[in-house]
């Protein structure tokens, strides 16, 4: 039984013919916690969106492992807070994998509903209109709608983002909650201090991997220094990578491949 959940294969992603994420190589293990950190535009967001699907691949592709179900939390301010809709209505779209668009909502799903808002610390908030809440209560809904999902891949972006420290707690404890259940766990995080304490592996992104494996080895002084350079030295139209040029020197950056067994390829400091 394969123990892989995603695979990358030489997946490049990007907007406009603008590369954002270049060459990526590796996979990701079942049950996994893995942090993806870097700076701004560094692709992190994007390798998210690439993963879930709403992003084609400009080459190369991620492979699912048959049967895996993904649930995706996306930033905050993808979210349009004006729609009129409550608390309720968020959290139950959790229900679509299973229900679909027109499935009855049943006194079952109502209890599971309030379950996982009891779960995130918001018992009781069901009928609040969601242009009402706080940062952190916001992100704790969105988080009782991953929890309805029940999905074994879960993709989180930037969830701590704008938020409590008390609440950054909570939601730390229900990713950990998810770990122990074995599924496979990916968030974009920024406080790297954070990471450390809690998350056993790390992506270090500048558009490319500079790092990944073992957190406290990814994240090495030399490592974090790399990626700032490789990322101060990209053009926001460095041109695109064409399939198979990634061997070679191109377009001003190099690339060279990772000694870690299992993950791909990271660029040298500009």
């Amino acid at each position: 039984m394969s123990q892989t959940c995603l695979t990358f294969r030489d997946l490049t992603l990007g907007y406009n013919s603008h590369p954002a994420v270049h060459h990526l190589d590796g996979t990701i293990r079942k049950g996994s916690l893995t942090a993806v950190v870097g700076a701004n535009g560094s692709g992190k967001s994007t390798l998210m969106k690439g993963i879930v699907g709403v992003l084609k691949p400009m080459a190369g592709a991620v492979i699912r492992a048959p049967g895996v179900r993904a649930a995706y939390l996306p930033q905050q301010s993808e979210l349009d807070r004006s729609f009129p809709a409550r608390v309720v209505d968020l959290v139950s779209l959790g229900l679509w994998p299973r229900r679909g668009m027109l499935g009855r909502y049943t006194r079952e799903d109502r209890d599971s509903v309030s379950k996982a808002l009891m779960a995130v610390g918001l018992g009781g908030f069901e009928k609040r209109p969601i242009d009402t809440l706080s940062g952190g209560q916001l992100q704790r809904t969105l988080f009782a709608r991953v929890l309805l999902q029940d999905a074994e891949l879960i993709l989180l972006d930037e969830p701590f983002n704008a938020v409590d420290t008390k609440t950054v707690g909570d939601l730390i404890a229900l990713i950990k909650r998810w770990h122990g259940e074995e599924r496979t766990i990916m968030v974009v995080v920024h406080d790297l201090d954070l990471v450390r304490q809690n998350f056993p592996e790390t992506l270090l992104l500048a558009r490319q991997p500079v790092a990944w494996g073992e957190t406290r080895e990814t994240l090495r002084p030399e490592n974090l220094l790399r990626a700032r350079r490789f990322h101060e030295a990209w053009e926001d139209n460095a041109p695109w990578c064409e399939p198979g040029e990634h061997d070679h020197e191109h377009s001003g950056h190099e690339h060279l491949h990772d000694h870690d067994h299992h993950h791909g390829s990271g660029p040298r400091a500009a």
